[in-house]
């Protein structure tokens, strides 16, 4: 918990309506089989009744080597936990560092991405009651997602029309465990799986219907299918992101495990 606690700190400006500022929030980091790292980061925008889009490029930049490691250009209001991943070589040591800096609202605001290893995280398994993020399909029969690994580079795509728009089917799984330190039963659970769809990037608006889960038959503790209907306003390059949380809730309440981040690449054409 205490890791957690220190990764979030955040510069203490107050929140407003409007004019307010966007900081990056670094959640943590973890490795990869192969030894490259792997940056956990969300955001937090101060404005609250106000989306900001920040195009990639010098108010929206990572470096060096940027600006454009994958982060999103669309700030939903408020605070947004392990929204992506930035990763890096195996050889990145600790005494190296990426920078994301925001401007909104002429603001400048910045954060540095290390390998501090008070900052290391398991999103994928919480070892206190093997609690697993949930499981997800884009097709029934198709490769699965699980855990905090949205990027852009491996974003589903997808086509869509202004008129028609798109319906986007999703299958989920999950154990039915969630990261409190015990699996006593919940008071008035939530759902098993809650699915939280956002535009990530794009030119227009976008808006999204997200029916509850169809229940399905199955062998795990929780199997379902859900399909949003998303409609955008005008035609380009889009990447929604879809966050799913288990019973844990955002953040994994606290624990940096176990929800799953997918993120899918649409044209729109008129």
């Amino acid at each position: 918990m205490g890791v957690w606690t220190s990764a979030r700190q955040l510069p203490s400006e107050p929140f407003r309506q409007f004019g307010a500022s966007i900081t990056g929030a670094y959640e943590g980091w973890f490795s990869n089989p192969d030894g490259s790292h792997n940056f956990l980061v969300g955001y937090l925008n101060r404005n609250t009744s106000l989306a900001i889009d920040v195009p990639i490029g010098p108010n929206n930049r990572i470096e060096p080597d940027g600006p454009d490691y994958g982060q999103p250009t669309h700030f939903l209001p408020g605070r947004q936990t392990g929204v992506f991943i930035v990763t890096v070589p195996k050889e990145f040591t600790p005494q190296q560092r990426l920078t994301w800096t925001i401007v909104a609202n002429s603001q400048p605001m910045s954060i540095p991405l290390r390998l501090n290893e008070l900052y290391q995280v398991r999103p994928f398994t919480d070892v206190a009651v093997g609690n697993k993020p949930p499981v997800l399909r884009f097709d029934p029969n198709g490769p699965t997602m699980q855990g905090p690994i949205g990027m852009v580079a491996k974003a589903i795509p997808r086509s869509a029309t202004i008129a028609g728009g798109l319906a986007l089917p999703v299958w989920a799984t999950d154990d039915a465990k969630y990261s409190s330190g015990s699996n006593a039963p919940q008071r008035n659970p939530p759902p098993p799986v809650i699915l939280h769809w956002s535009k990530y990037r794009g030119p227009g608006e976008v808006r999204f219907d997200t029916p509850a889960f169809e229940k399905l038959e199955s062998k795990e503790a929780f199997s379902g299918k859900s399909t949003v209907t998303v409609k955008f306003s005008q035609v380009g390059e889009y990447v929604l992101h879809l966050t799913a949380e288990d019973y844990s809730g955002v953040g994994g309440g606290g624990e940096v495990c176990c929800w799953t981040t997918a993120l899918v690449r649409v044209t729109v054409t008129q």
